[in-house]
């Protein structure tokens, strides 16, 4: 060690910045982030809605087996009017059949159904589904137009005996409406979900009819009902759609719902048959002498059919591509854990596989001199102990301490040069920013191996020799050190704790074998002069100094390597405001950063595709898509089924259990503090992901974010 020199030399920053009034930071983004997580909600919901995912319902309770209304209806032809003093119905003519077909329309076959027709010259009548016709209005128009009939089937396939009387109205109201977009009219026929032959009608669905009848529609339910949604085979089908002894009938078919390829064949059969009998098909209301089942639409109802049919196309499709991305995006966060675990297991086989260890640095001769420079900006309350640490190394080399005080407004300077320590300078500076405070410390650097430490930082009394191991080699232009949180009690503590190991350090493993390490963090980390100087020393254009120094390093062609035994106790925020001021500076430099070093990704070398790609895709993307993940989890929860949520959501949890459990058994970590990763999705998975919302938001926009400090508890003093 050289002799003590803790005298507090007054510079001027070696690259000074020029301070501008803080802008505020944007907020303008957060409304339009809620209104895009409302529209998403919206959207949701309204195909949840069409596909009676949203409001399921349910068959009421049967009730009273008979009442004189419903014994007529019993007794009664398959077309039922409920608007007299009782019940009456209505039969087909003998020798006339109307084909109904429920469930559509379909774009597969309800076409070839049409075309089947056409082939026949028949004529039938089709009970759409709302939502189908929304999705499928063209089809809707394509029914009236060759000369059949369309009729209301519901909007989601309500079963009607199970809803309320607004909900009863809204279902019947809705598929009215999005006719009327389609087509321009209104139908006046009805079908209600699940009914089928009169005789069959319970007291709660005769509720149901009567309520529809007190709105001016006509019930039609069916003679003969041919069960084609089971498939029965189509001689089956056509079996039990053919009438007998020259009857007339209403036969129930359906166009959706699943396969129908036995309903096509079978409806092509059934109206060779019935012409050969001397049947006519038509449309229920011309078989019945009805009149015309439209009525014109107005304007209004129209415009609100068209939107609402524009609304449920682009809900069905966001959510069929929404299930897709987030279904690739799951599939690439396991690929990624598992890739990485392996890639971990790899350099650990190398870094601790002894003396034949591939890749291993050639020791040093004898240790080399070190410069340990020490950035700090009010650190009063950590300096002290940083430097103790750097000190009490037991390097047995030669280390030069360099604290560089970037014009704190506290005793930051004065206690570091209260030690009196041997090889301790205190260097202070107009403030100019952590960058500018580097380039000062390396300009005064008297050796060529050059190590920087945060002034919250302190070094276990191994870790100088243990970083600048991996120099030995002269490709290796920058070692990355382990950072450990010391400060790790209470929840938050924890969570950061287990991010450290998982997120932090055990990628450093996988990116030391790829060769695309992106940050040499700020902590710990070792550089040579030769490294530093081919870029320039440290660049004031981002917030994340060392994550722009890592990647021009990485462009110049040096190796940098990640050493696990290199260990330094870094304090953590301990509030929630804390940690959001140090990630959004983290996830904001880092971005200025990716777009400064953009053109790496066309250059050769492994750090472009494979760093700048991996963390395109990994630290922007995909936290950018975790709302929407939350969004439709919470809906899932609370509409649908929580079920397959709650085991997606508990298989995500496992499989970063066992990661973070092998993590921190390389790290020689206890496991127990695994205990907090599931709680981790709650709040601190939310902060991540809003500040990459935040930071984008700030690039974006082109605000310049100031450097974000944080309060230091001063962990370490003690």
């Amino acid at each position: 060690m050289s002799q003590p020199d803790t005298h507090v030399w007054p510079v001027e920053p070696v690259s000074p910045v020029t301070h501008r009034a803080r802008q505020a930071d944007p907020r303008g983004h957060w409304f339009l982030v809620v209104v895009a997580m409302l529209l998403m909600t919206f959207a949701l919901v309204l195909h949840g809605y069409a596909t009676n995912d949203v409001g399921e319902t349910h068959a009421a309770p049967a009730g009273p087996a008979s009442s004189p209304d419903l014994d007529r209806v019993h007794r009664g032809g398959p077309v039922v009017n409920t608007t007299g003093q009782g019940p009456s119905s209505l039969r087909m003519p003998a020798r006339t059949v109307a084909l109904t077909f429920d469930d559509g329309p379909d774009p597969l076959w309800t076409p070839r159904l049409l075309d089947v027709l056409k082939r026949h010259g028949a004529k039938a009548t089709f009970f759409a589904v709302g939502a189908r016709v929304a999705e499928n209005p063209d089809l809707a128009r394509r029914i009236i137009d060759e000369g059949h009939e369309l009729g209301n089937h519901t909007y989601a396939h309500a079963d009607l005996t199970g809803v309320p009387a607004w909900r009863l109205s809204m279902e019947v109201s809705l598929t009215q409406k999005v006719i009327a977009g389609a087509t321009g009219v209104h139908t006046r026929l009805v079908r209600p979900p699940y009914s089928s032959t009169p005789d069959s009608v319970t007291s709660a669905q005769w509720h149901a009819l009567r309520a529809l009848g007190a709105d001016g529609y006509v019930v039609a339910l069916t003679d003969l009902d041919t069960k084609d949604w089971s498939r029965p085979g189509t001689g089956q089908i056509v079996r039990a759609g053919t009438p007998t002894r020259g009857r007339g009938a209403i036969v129930m078919l359906h166009d959706s719902g699943g396969d129908r390829s036995q309903t096509v064949e079978a409806v092509d059969q059934l109206l060779s048959r019935l012409r050969w009998q001397g049947y006519r098909a038509v449309t229920l209301t011309e078989g019945l002498g009805l009149g015309s089942a439209y009525v014109p639409a107005g304007t209004l109802d129209q415009v609100i059919g068209t939107g609402l049919s524009v609304a449920q196309r682009a809900s069905t499709a966001f959510a069929g591509s929404l299930t897709w991305i987030l279904t690739a995006a799951g599939v690439l966060t396991l690929a990624r854990l598992l890739f990485f675990l392996v890639l971990a297991w790899a350099h650990v086989r190398r870094v601790r596989g002894g003396r034949r260890r591939v890749g291993r640095a050639p020791p040093w001769p004898s240790p080399p001199p070190v410069s340990v420079i020490v950035p700090a900006y009010n650190e009063a309350a950590g300096i002290e102990a940083a430097v103790l640490s750097l000190v009490t190394t037991g390097y047995r080399g030669e280390v030069e301490v360099i604290v560089v005080d970037d014009g704190s407004t506290d005793d930051t300077a004065a206690r570091a040069a209260a030690l009196g320590l041997p090889g301790v300078r205190v260097i202070r500076q107009q403030n100019g920013g952590k960058p500018s405070a580097l380039n000062t410390g390396i300009a005064y650097a008297a050796h060529d191996l050059v190590i920087m430490v945060d002034g919250d930082t302190v070094f276990q009394p191994d870790t100088i020799g243990h970083l600048i191991a991996p120099l030995s080699d002269p490709n290796v232009g920058a070692v990355s050190g382990n950072t450990k949180v010391g400060n790790r009690r209470g929840l938050l503590g924890r969570w950061q704790h287990i991010e450290y190991v998982i997120g932090f350090n055990l990628d450093r493993r996988a990116f030391d074998l790829l060769g695309c390490m992106p940050t040499v963090p700020g902590a710990i980390g070792a550089f040579r002069r030769a490294a530093l100087q081919s870029v320039g020393g440290l660049s004031v254009d981002t917030l994340a100094e060392d994550t722009d120094l890592t990647m021009a390093i990485c462009r110049r062609g040096w190796r940098v390597v990640y050493e696990e035994k290199a260990l330094a106790w870094t304090e953590a925020p301990t509030s929630l405001r804390q940690l959001w001021r140090q990630r959004y500076r983290w996830c904001y430099g880092t971005l200025q950063a990716m777009w400064k070093h953009r053109r790496a990704m066309a250059e050769r070398g492994t750090f472009g595709r494979r760093g700048l790609g991996y963390l395109a895709l990994f630290q922007v993307v995909l936290p950018l898509l975790a709302p929407v993940v939350d969004v439709m989890a919470l809906y899932s929860v609370l509409m649908g089924d929580p079920l397959p949520v709650v085991a997606v959501w508990a298989g995500f949890v496992v499989v970063q259990a066992l990661t973070g459990w092998y993590a921190l058994r390389l790290d020689k970590e206890r496991a127990r503090v695994l205990w907090a990763l599931p709680l981790q999705q709650f709040v601190y998975r939310q902060l991540m992901y809003l500040v990459v919302i935040q930071s984008l938001a700030t690039a974006l926009l082109g605000t310049r974010l100031p450097w974000q400090t944080i309060r230091r508890e001063g962990i370490f003093s003690s």
